[in-house]
């Protein structure tokens, strides 16, 4: 089994009297995440799933005394995809103030319900936790650094999805299924997605823009519609752990990016299926998006499976000076140029380091790539 680096991150906080919330897109492996952190208790964990009907039904017109039957003796109540529970921030906080010798952990593939859901009912109740597709050091820990960076170039293509992963000449197949409206199934329930073909088209352009610099209003008449209804529906896929936003750094510099953004995909193997190509790297014209795509969304798994308190943005002026990415961590910053092509050599704009004082500068390719993504 893929031993998740979450894992180690929650133990110590379990039996702690907090309710342990679990965020990640579906399939993303949270149920796995949580057998595994129970296994020694598997016989007093109650095992509940929000997308079942009766288990919602169990929870309407809740009360402490209609639970208590349910839970009895167990130690553990684990509530999968709570945000199908209607209330479910109330059910959870009756659960934790009732019951206090109970860990409860509860998942979410949509932190757009859950959050807005439980941060009322469980203020000062809660510890939450975001769950990424498998990452480069967790693949290095299962079978070791030499193998695992022989199939950077497919994990590239095909992403570090569990199901992609572990079925190997299944890739594409399970890609397409996955990237069709299963990934998006708790996006579609929700009454602010009334057209999921305008979904689709503003995936498909955030695609074909990774690594650039995305304009809501250029999008918008891209897909035919409005900057609102676009900004509202990135904001809803960001909640859904589908993409996430760089945001342009601008403290110092007069003429830098004051608003920029760029939108990157959590996975390489969703991104790839949006645009339905799978063709091998050598015939591609998006290498250096898809490296560019690849290294950050690596580095945001590492430092979140770390649990490292840290913030991140790419660096632009209107004179075209960037860097592609910068990180700052204890008031630090270091800054990485990134470089499909080891020979390509990336430098630090004099404009950015009179600006920013940096503690470290790398550019980051195939070469080097363990430095950025292990710390090593």
């Amino acid at each position: 089994m893929i031993k998740r680096e979450l894992e180690q991150v929650i133990q110590p906080y379990l039996y702690k009297n907090k309710a342990i919330i679990i965020y990640g897109a579906r399939q993303v492996g949270k149920t796995t995440l949580v057998h595994s952190l129970v296994k020694e208790k598997k016989e007093q964990t109650l095992f509940l799933n929000g997308d079942d009907a009766d288990v919602r039904d169990i929870f309407s017109h809740l009360s402490s005394t209609k639970l208590k039957p349910i839970i009895a003796q167990h130690k553990i109540v684990v509530i999968d995809e709570a945000q199908r529970i209607p209330e479910t921030g109330l059910v959870l906080k009756i659960i934790h103030d009732n019951f206090p010798e109970v860990q409860l952990i509860a998942t979410g593939s949509s932190a757009f319900e859950l959050a807005n859901k439980t941060n009322e009912p469980l203020t000062g109740r809660k510890l939450e936790f975001n769950l990424f597709p498998i990452s480069f050091s967790e693949m290095v820990t299962f079978h070791g650094f030499l193998a695992e960076k022989r199939l950077v170039e497919h994990r590239m293509i095909y992403g570090y999805y569990p199901d992609i992963v572990l079925n190997s000449g299944m890739e594409n197949k399970f890609l397409k299924s996955l990237a069709s409206s299963y990934l998006y199934k708790d996006l579609l329930m929700l009454e602010h997605i009334q057209k999921p073909v305008l979904l689709e088209k503003i995936l498909k352009a955030l695609a074909l823009q990774i690594g650039n610099e995305v304009s809501y209003n250029e999008l918008a008449r891209l897909v035919d519609s409005d900057r609102g209804t676009v900004e509202k529906y990135i904001d809803l896929l960001e909640k859904a752990f589908i993409v996430f936003r760089l945001h342009g750094l601008n403290k110092n510099v007069r003429n830098e990016i004051k608003k920029g953004k760029k939108i990157y995909f959590y996975d390489n193997g969703i991104r790839n299926a949006i645009i339905g190509n799978f063709i091998p790297l050598n015939s591609r014209t998006d290498v250096g998006a898809l490296w560019e795509n690849y290294i950050i969304s690596e580095r945001l798994k590492y430092n979140h499976n770390k649990d490292i308190d840290f913030s991140s943005y790419f660096w632009r002026t209107t004179q075209q000076q960037e860097i592609d990415y910068v990180e700052e961590v204890d008031s630090e910053l270091s800054a990485f140029e990134f470089k499909w092509n080891p020979n390509k050599k990336g430098f630090l704009s004099k404009t950015f380091s009179k600006a920013y004082p940096v503690k470290a500068f790398e550019t980051i390719s195939p070469e080097n790539m363990e430095i950025f993504l292990m710390n090593v």
